[in-house]
C-alpha cells in the first residue's frame, strides 16, 4: 500500500511539473512574444482597491484570485508555429484534456481544450491553440487554476488577450 501511495504521489507531481514546463521552451525565443503571469502576480493584482459599484471589475478581481498561471505565446514564424502545434498536440494527449470547442474559419483553426473540475463549468486548466491563417499570429494560451468558464470573458476583456474573442465564444457556448 505504501508503494502504491508513493507511486500515485510521484505520478501526480510529475504531471503537475510537466504542465508547468510543457511550453516553457517558447519563452525567450526569437520571433515569439510571450506573456507569463504567475500566482504571485495574480495575488498582487487581486489586492488592488476597486470601486464597489463596478460589477465587472469585481468579477475580474474574483476570477484572478482563482488563477495560478497564465502563459501566452504568439508567433508568425512558420517553423515555430509547427513546433507550437506539435507541442500542443502532444500535451493534449498526455494531460487528459477534453475538447471544449473547435472552430475552422477562413483558414484559421481554433482549438479550446479543458481539464474539468467538480462541475461542468468548473475548469482546472484551459488550453487554447489558434493556428494562424496567412498573416495571422499563431497563439498558444495555457491557463491553470480553479475557475468557472463563464468568468473567462471578463479576463479576456481586462487583459486584452490574443484569441480573447474565441474564448468569449467558448464561455457563451458552454453556459
Amino acid at each position: 500500500m505504501k508503494n502504491f501511495i508513493i507511486t500515485l504521489v510521484f505520478a501526480f507531481v510529475t504531471n503537475v511539473f510537466y504542465a508547468q514546463g510543457a511550453f516553457d521552451k517558447f519563452d525567450g525565443q526569437d520571433d515569439v512574444t510571450s506573456v507569463i503571469v504567475n500566482k504571485k502576480m495574480f495575488d498582487l493584482m487581486s489586492k488592488v482597491k476597486v470601486d464597489a459599484s463596478d460589477k465587472e471589475t469585481q468579477q475580474y478581481i474574483s476570477l484572478i484570485k482563482k488563477l495560478d498561471y497564465l502563459k501566452v505565446f504568439t508567433t508568425k514564424n512558420p517553423k515555430i508555429e509547427a513546433d507550437m502545434k506539435a507541442s500542443a498536440d502532444k500535451y493534449i494527449k498526455t494531460a487528459g484534456l477534453e475538447e471544449l470547442m473547435r472552430v475552422n474559419d477562413s483558414g484559421k483553426n481554433v482549438k479550446i481544450m479543458v481539464k474539468s473540475g467538480a462541475t461542468d463549468t468548473q475548469i482546472k486548466e484551459l488550453l487554447m491553440f489558434v493556428d494562424g491563417a496567412k498573416n495571422d499570429e499563431t497563439v498558444l494560451l495555457s491557463l491553470t487554476g480553479n475557475f468557472d468558464l463563464n468568468e473567462i470573458s471578463v479576463l479576456t476583456d481586462k487583459m486584452q488577450l490574443p484569441g480573447g474573442s474565441d474564448l468569449k465564444k467558448a464561455s457563451k457556448n458552454k453556459k
